[in-house]
Formats: C-alpha cells, structure tokens, sequence
C-alpha cells in the first residue's frame, strides 16, 4: 500500500452524550459519554486505520486535553508526528436530545497557530516521505490562509498528490497555489468557492469549469442525501446516497475522504475510490456520536450500489490484494 500523510492542524478530543431533553437555564442530565480523538484530519487517519491502513498524522496538541488527544491515539495503529503547540486542544461537544432525536454540535474555534508552529510542521514534513497527502478541515487561527498550498507545494516536490477537504479561503487559495490531485467540498463550499446558490446539476458544471481552468485534476461534491458528484476531465459521475437509518452527520466527510483515500492508495481506480467513499460517509450517518464509519457497514454499502449501479461481476476492489481482507 501507498504510504498516506494526514494532517490535523487543529485538532480537538470529540465527546458525545445523550440527554433526554435540552431546555435552557437548568441543568441538563446527560449519559452514555464518550471521547474520541478528533478533527478532521485525526479522523481521515482513524477511518484508514479501521480499513487495514496504517497512516502518518501529523498534529498539533497542547495542555491537558492535548495529551488526552495523544494518549487516545495511542490505542491505534496510526504513526504520529505530534507538535507541541502553545495552546490547548479544543474540545468539541455533541449532545444527542432523545425526545426530538435532534443532535446539538457544539465546535470551538480552538488556538491560535503560531508561526514557529507552522513552521515546525513543514519541516516535518519535508523531512518525510509520503505518496498521499491529506489536508482537511478548518484551518486555526492565525494561520496564514496559504498554509495549506504551502503543504501542497512540499508535496510537489516530493511528487506527492495532495487531497483538499477545505473551504473559504483556505481552499480557494489552495486551488491557485498547489497541484490538487483531488479536492472535495461540499456543496455549500461549492457556492462559497464559485459565489453563487448551485442545484446539483449546476455543482457539476461548475466543478467542471475549475478542471478546465486547471486549477485541480478531480473535484468531489459531497450533496449530502443527494450523494456525490465526481467531475473529472472526462466528465460527471454522480453516485446516490443509500438509504440509511440516521444516527449522526458527525464524521462523514471525514469518512468519505479516509476510505477513497485508502482505496486510491491500495491501488484502486478513483472512480471505484469515488463509490467507497460514498458507502463509507453513508455509513458513518448510521452511527451515533462521534463514532465514524463501520468496516462492516461499509463494506455492505458498497456492495449494495455496486449492484444497483449494475457493476456485480465488476471485482475490481476485491481483486487489489490490499483489500482483500476488507471485502
């Protein structure tokens, strides 16, 4: 397999509760909590780890919850490359209201980046030899907007193909200063990127008219229930999503982006990348909390479209020795 570099600038330990109903002033009862590492670069990295990789990720962490960050990644088989940074890992909250079955995200902006910091970080990893790299997520604050392209410029040279999940201003500069090899927003950073509403057809031709200038070889639109758009020089493929239960939005994308980046590393074709990515963020909608995809859902999801799409003899996945053990 490939070698994949995830990067997890701001970072944060995600918990998830349950309460039986959510009203202001008073105090609310919650149970059932749980703490994962987060973030979404953390989380690309979990997803590859859970489907057979094992990933770099380099991250920032600082104080008493960064060292609870630190000490939940410990647990799985994920090559850390961690920077101390001056202030502390956030901490995101997500609480699931049992009597609406309304889920309440609460998301911290976390610290501020230091200079020293970011550049601590590309010295690191420049130092590093990856195939993949995987840059996600908000940037913190104080980075510089092209923190981003600066990594995808390492990257180059190392001749690396950099995947974007980003939005603003992160990704658009991104866009103008790097080499993409795949850029995923959703269709809501679709509009913030072109300047205007988008239906889905229109989300396609207007990743279609980003290629034609140049600016990425491949645009992935997430449409949420509606799916995916891949646009690539050759045109449109839209994939449906499948028809899940609903437990929680939290990690899909990130999902989405861990197992096409696993399948592309294991040397799958991005199209057949494309619809793993689909079954994957499909799956971790199934879960509750801050829990990410199931390789077990996964796999299922998969299969499924692959028969609906009408590919059944098509073993193009099961046949890439890698992924065997996850078909």
């Amino acid at each position: 397999m490939k070698t994949i570099l995830a990067i997890s600038l701001n970072p944060a330990v995600d918990i998830s509760c349950e309460a039986e109903n959510i009203e202001p002033t008073i105090k609310i009862r919650t149970h059932n909590q749980v703490h994962h590492p987060g973030g979404c670069g953390v989380n690309v990295a979990r997803v590859i780890a859970s489907l057979g990789g094992k990933p770099d990720l380099l991250y920032l962490a600082g104080g008493a919850t960064g060292a609870l960050l630190k000490d939940s990644l410990d647990q799985l088989p994920i090559n850390q490359h961690r920077i101390a940074s001056t202030g502390a890992t956030r901490i995101s909250y997500t609480v699931h209201e049992l009597r609406s079955a309304f889920e309440y995200r609460f998301i911290p902006e976390g610290p501020a980046m230091m200079e020293a910091e970011l550049e601590q970080a590309l010295e690191i990893i420049d130092g590093l030899d990856f195939d993949y790299i995987v840059t996600t997520g908000s940037l913190p604050r104080s980075a510089p907007e092209n923190s981003y392209a600066r990594i995808g410029q390492i990257a180059a040279g190392k001749n690396a193909k950099l995947i974007l999940d980003s939005s603003g201003e992160a990704l658009r500069t991104t866009l103008e200063q790097a080499q993409v090899f795949i850029a995923k927003p959703s269709l809501e950073e679709m509009e913030q990127l072109v300047g205007k509403p988008l239906e889905r057809d229109r989300a396609g031709e207007a990743a279609m008219e980003i290629i034609n200038r140049r600016k990425t070889k491949n645009i992935v639109v997430s449409l949420g229930a509606q799916g995916a758009i891949l646009a690539q020089e050759s045109g449109l493929i839209h994939a449906p999503a499948p028809d899940v239960s609903i437990g929680s939005a939290v990690g899909a994308g990130d999902s989405f982006v861990g197992a096409m980046t696993f399948a592309i590393a294991s040397g799958v074709d991005l199209e057949e990348a494309f619809h793993f990515g689909v079954a994957a963020g499909s799956a971790a909608v199934m879960t509750m909390g801050t829990q990410l995809c199931r390789v077990k859902d996964v796999v299922r999801l998969y299969q499924e479209g692959k028969s609906v799409r009408g590919a059944s003899g098509d073993d193009r996945l099961s046949n890439v020795p890698l992924f065997r053990h996850v078909l």
